[in-house]
């Protein structure tokens, strides 16, 4: 899973290295924004973000029974184009036109948040239909349409896809190649340095290097998985295999293993430095962190990352409020693939943070299903905006058992 860098950071690094700039770690935007729209999740400047922290917020909600606001929901799905795509964010009172910057990424977020919290499928699906539109010719896909394929985009469209029911691997180009081909074009050999990472994009010269936030993104990609995975039944421990024509599993399994490697050096992923910062000290990458955890939950190994659990309950609370819903949703979302308690993470009720960050929630059940709570639901077709078949499942099961829940129907007013 990736989420998006500060304006300053994205821009900084689009003009140093003249590409599209990745999609990284969570981070607050430069200023708060003081005629923010309604609906939105967040405080600051939703230029860069505001599609990318809405629909994380509307999936990290989802696994703790918290179901969003229909402002809310009226509002992500307002700044979706007609031909289906979604921006970064944009004036919803303007039409998209031939100037509007389409957003793969943004897209395929909202697309699994929309199929997670089972309302206006007819929207997701027509999201997925732009998405598999603007394949590229090597079967993966760039951050916007036509840009060279990356590892995040590609994995996170994967996601997408798959959620509304796409048969990813039949989703061949011209020349046979599938997104999963793609992904695996960008994987470090077993036996070479870094073995079993991932590269954002290739070198200038062909050569690949690892990178965190690709590797961890490409592990749930090649695994078909959206960026709400749980705990995945437990493997033997991660190993890296060698070969030429290894199953999309076999390359998903390879890079949850240089992801275990690299966190039993220590506990956290480091940011790599910014273009003209190589001599800084490095600093904990807590986002990465996150999604790393989310990773090896997914690819059978949630035991991997218990050491970075505790660290992210210790050290990554503070970091969440400050970036706002989507490092907010992160860690609930790392809670929840490992079994944590999300309302009691360090100490801190992370979804009372997050439901803090938006329109009052339309519903609420209690307590925490986070331990033994289900996995997302399958996303089955609905537009009424009600509650999902499994939501309604974990109800009863919690009355069943003796445990009260609260549905609290709120007024929409913003919370501070």
């Amino acid at each position: 899973m990736t989420v998006r860098r500060s304006a300053a950071a994205l821009a900084t690094t689009a003009v140093l290295l003249g590409v599209a700039a990745p999609a990284a770690v969570a981070a607050p935007s430069p200023s708060p924004s003081a005629d923010l729209p309604a609906g939105l999740y967040g405080t600051t400047d939703p230029t860069y973000d505001g599609v990318w922290r809405q629909s994380l917020a509307f999936l990290a909600q989802k696994i703790e029974y918290v179901t969003p606001s229909t402002q809310a929901v009226d509002w992500l799905v307002g700044q979706q184009c007609d031909s289906g795509a979604f921006t970064s964010y944009r004036d919803a009172s303007k039409p998209c036109d031939a100037s509007t910057v389409m957003d793969t990424n943004a897209t395929a977020v909202a697309v699994q948040a929309l199929v997670e919290i089972n309302q206006r499928r007819e929207d997701a699906n027509n999201g997925a239909d732009w998405l598999k539109s603007v394949q590229n010719e090597d079967g993966g896909w760039g951050y916007n349409p036509g840009s060279p394929s990356d590892a995040n985009s590609t994995s996170i469209v994967i996601g997408a896809l798959a959620r509304t029911g796409v048969p990813v691997n039949e989703l061949t180009t011209k020349d046979g190649s599938t997104p999963y081909t793609a992904l695996q074009s960008l994987a470090i050999a077993c036996g070479e340095k870094d073995g079993g990472a991932f590269a954002y994009q290739p070198g200038k010269k062909g050569e690949l290097t690892a990178n965190m936030d690709a590797t961890a993104a490409s592990v749930l990609g090649l695994m078909g998985k959206g960026i709400a995975s749980g705990t995945s039944n437990a493997v033997k421990d991660p190993s890296c295999t060698k070969g030429d024509d290894l199953s999309p599993e076999q390359s998903a399994q390879n890079g949850a293993f240089f992801l275990a490697d690299t966190l039993k050096k220590q506990p956290y992923l480091e940011q790599a430095p910014m273009p003209g910062a190589e001599e800084s000290k490095p600093q904990p990458d807590y986002g990465n962190t996150s999604d790393a955890v989310v990773a090896l939950a997914a690819s059978g190994h949630a035991d991997q990352a218990k050491a970075s659990v505790a660290w992210l309950q210790k050290n990554g609370t503070g970091w969440a409020k400050q970036g706002g819903p989507a490092a907010t949703a992160q860690l609930i979302l790392a809670a929840h693939a490992t079994g944590a308690d999300a309302r009691s993470f360090g100490g801190v009720d992370l979804v009372k943070q997050l439901n803090s960050m938006g329109p009052s929630p339309a519903a609420t059940a209690l307590p925490s299903p986070t331990p033994t709570g289900p996995q997302p639901s399958s996303g089955t077709d609905s537009d009424d905006g009600g509650l999902s078949l499994g939501w309604l499942i974990g109800i009863g099961l919690l009355a069943g058992t003796g445990i009260g829940f609260l549905l609290s129907m709120r007024g929409k007013k913003k919370q501070p």
